[in-house]
């Protein structure tokens, strides 16, 4: 039984040490980037990755000493699916807004010859 806590608790060392490297770099793109829409993939991509492992990782540690709770899990499936929903209706107004973001149409097709 020792060994199955002490294989849980590196796994959640690793899961809490991906994570925070994500979430920093998470932070970093956000803060570092220019432009809305490069500043969005930072909060929406990396930070969301480190809070999925983060929590994940909690889950592991404490689902080893007592009984299973799905609270971080739960948590996680929730910042999942709500973190690309937001993403995308902001970079939708943000495009609304500033049509300068939207990309330029295509040009016309080229006469038979």
């Amino acid at each position: 039984m020792d060994t199955l806590i002490l294989a849980l608790d590196a796994l959640a060392a690793v899961l809490v040490l991906t994570g925070a490297a994500a979430a920093l770099i998470g932070s970093w793109g956000l803060a570092k980037l220019s432009g809305f829409a490069r500043r969005l993939h930072g909060p929406t991509k990396a930070t969301t990755l480190g809070v999925g492992c983060v929590l994940i990782a909690s889950a592991i540690h404490f689902s080893g000493r007592t009984d299973p709770s799905v609270h971080e899990l739960l948590i996680t499936l929730f910042v999942f699916l709500t973190a690309p929903v937001s993403a995308h209706l902001l970079i939708k107004a943000a495009m609304r807004t500033d049509p300068s973001l939207q990309k330029p149409p295509p040009p016309p097709p080229l006469p038979p010859r």
